[in-house]
């Protein structure tokens, strides 16, 4: 899904490392469930270790891969250097209660949701542009209900509310001017606002994949903050 970031990052003097995120892709199968993000955040690193990557990097994701590079600076701020998050919610704002109660039991709803119908829910609500919802809809497609439940319980066990967290580094946070998936669009003003050095950047003409949906003006953004924030030199 990044496949449009890879060739500017890496033309503009970027290492880059995109990864298939357990039970997506080939990173199957699962493996030890239940599991849980702080766990996608243990690969993460592991990873790095293995590649030798030990200075701070810039870590990114959409949807899942934010909550994980949120979890990652939260529990090893030294690893990051910048953090750019694409259509996330803030894993650490303080939400109302039946907000946290509606995540939680959604599990269940999505237990008996028939699978064929809920894939196509989730293909057409990610992306605005058709060629975005069939690569959505071949991604969901590679991965099994019963691995999709374990995945989406650690979405719904991800959050920690913290009154007085900051993120301290720079931090890009964008989403799709139509992102419809959950408090999203509604929440990032307050997380912009709370973190001292967070640029906030709505995309237009983007839905929930917003660095796919449009995918030259992301980019655009994302090299205009790199440059100023994480140097390829």
């Amino acid at each position: 899904m990044f496949d449009d970031q890879v060739g500017p990052l890496a033309g503009a003097g970027y290492r880059v490392l995109t990864w298939d995120i357990r039970g997506h892709g080939r990173s199957r199968p699962i493996g030890r469930v239940p599991m849980g993000v702080a766990d996608m955040a243990d690969d993460l690193v592991a990873l790095l270790d293995h590649l030798d990557v030990r200075g701070p990097v810039c870590v990114g994701g959409q949807s899942l891969g934010g909550v994980i590079a949120q979890e990652l600076v939260y529990r090893a701020p030294e690893r990051v250097a910048v953090l750019v998050i694409i259509g996330s919610t803030c894993i650490t704002l303080p939400i109302p209660r039946w907000e946290q109660w509606a995540l939680r039991s959604s599990l269940w709803w999505f237990r008996f949701w028939p699978w064929d119908h809920l894939k196509h829910v989730i293909a057409t609500t990610t992306a605005d542009r058709p060629p975005v919802r069939a690569y959505a809809r071949d991604a969901v497609d590679a991965i099994p209900k019963a691995d999709f439940l374990q995945i989406w319980r650690g979405v719904t066990r991800s959050l920690r509310p913290e009154p007085g967290y900051r993120i301290e580094v720079p931090l890009l946070l964008t989403h799709g001017a139509l992102d419809r998936t959950g408090d999203i669009v509604r929440t990032a003003p307050a997380w912009a606002a709370r973190d001292p050095y967070c640029r906030h950047v709505v995309i237009p003409l983007a839905g929930h994949n917003a660095n796919q949906d449009n995918p030259e003006f992301f980019n655009r953004v994302l090299l205009d903050f790199l440059a100023e924030h994480y140097p390829a030199a």
